[in-house]
């Protein structure tokens, strides 16, 4: 191993992950050899300058924007952890031309998300706010605007069938649905029929699911691919629930739907623009639960996000290639293969 392994970390770790971030770092990463860490400033723009960077083998990366500009002329980069599966405020394309890796924790994050979205699932089906606003007033459940729905027989459907997507249904096998629909260009149905999955088109998976959910990344491709069209294709007593970014959906077509009651509710923990601004429409709905994008953190999420990534910064800090790697490409990229090789020793 050749010299000391350097890494930062991105401020936002210590405002937003801080308890947990010190518990992985104390568990993974002290002790060891040649491996030192200290917070990386961004100043608040959560965008990672060149000047920052070129002092780093590795880089922690919770919201942290890294872009063709904060990769000028840094050479000694190998590797950017991000604690999470999506990536859209990263350039994927900028970092494998720099020869550095970029890995996700996809196995931490899958069942956490899984469980936020069959926790909306249910509070929107029993009318979970609306029991509790009745019962704070002093009312009954004869004050209740409308009865729950129950889950039996119901179909599941997801846009996106990739890790997230498929836990979830795997989740949800035991729950008494009737159907599961998934929509994935990448996604064979060979390999969800064990899952009981159908793989449908858009269209389809709209008009016939009961509970459409959001399970894909953002993407050129993907950014505003839910539609106001595809909210009219709903049935009025289906529920809507994004759990995964916000871009991915229309969101005037989304408001017009919940205004117009074209469909009975929705379940949002990502938005457009995040934090979102205070006027934003979904806030002043009684039909829409809505969360911080957090509704999938625990403990034990960001604990395992962190021990995922910090195994992936040490494969590396030992010259050897990553699990969770999203740029494959850079394996063929001579500056990360001369990054290892130096590692090796």
């Amino acid at each position: 191993m050749s010299g000391t392994f350097r890494i930062g970390i991105s401020d936002d770790f210590y405002t937003e992950a801080s308890e947990p971030l010190q518990y992985v770092l104390a568990k993974k990463l002290a002790g060891v050899a040649g491996v030192e860490w200290e917070k990386l400033e961004t100043g608040g723009g959560r965008c990672a300058s060149a000047e920052l960077l070129r002092g780093y083998d590795a880089v922690f990366a919770l919201a942290t924007k890294i872009d063709a500009e904060s990769l000028r002329e840094v050479e000694r980069l190998a590797v950017v952890a991000r604690w999470g599966v999506g990536y859209d405020r990263i350039d994927v394309p900028a970092l494998t031309r720099a020869g550095v890796a970029l890995t996700i924790t996809p196995a931490a994050v899958r069942r956490p998300v899984a469980e936020a979205i069959l926790t909306l699932i249910f509070a929107l089906s029993k009318n979970l706010l609306q029991q509790d606003r009745v019962a704070r007033a002093g009312g009954w459940r004869g004050d209740l605007p409308r009865m729950g729905t129950s889950i039996g027989g119901r179909t599941l459907g997801s846009v996106g069938c990739g890790n997230i997507g498929q836990e979830l249904f795997r989740e949800a096998r035991s729950l008494g649905f009737g159907r599961f629909l998934a929509c994935d260009p990448n996604v064979s149905q060979e390999k969800v029929r064990e899952l009981g999955v159908e793989m449908v088109d858009m269209e389809t998976l709209f008009r016939e699911s009961d509970f459409v959910t959001v399970n894909t990344l953002l993407n050129e491709r993907t950014r505003g691919l839910v539609r106001e069209a595809h909210f009219r294709l709903m049935k009025p007593s289906a529920y809507f629930i994004n759990t995964a970014r916000g871009p991915v959906v229309e969101h005037e077509g989304l408001v017009r739907a919940l205004r117009e009651n074209w469909i009975a509710g929705a379940g949002i923990d990502v938005y457009p623009v995040e934090p979102p601004p205070a006027d934003d429409p979904l806030f002043r709905m009684d039909n829409v639960i809505v969360a911080p994008h957090a509704l999938a953190w625990t403990n034990e999420l960001m604990t395992d996000n962190g021990s995922e990534a910090c195994d992936a910064v040490l494969a590396v800090c030992r010259g050897e290639v990553p699990e969770g790697l999203v740029n494959p490409e850079v394996l063929n990229v001579e500056a990360f293969q001369t990054k290892l090789a130096r590692r090796r020793g």
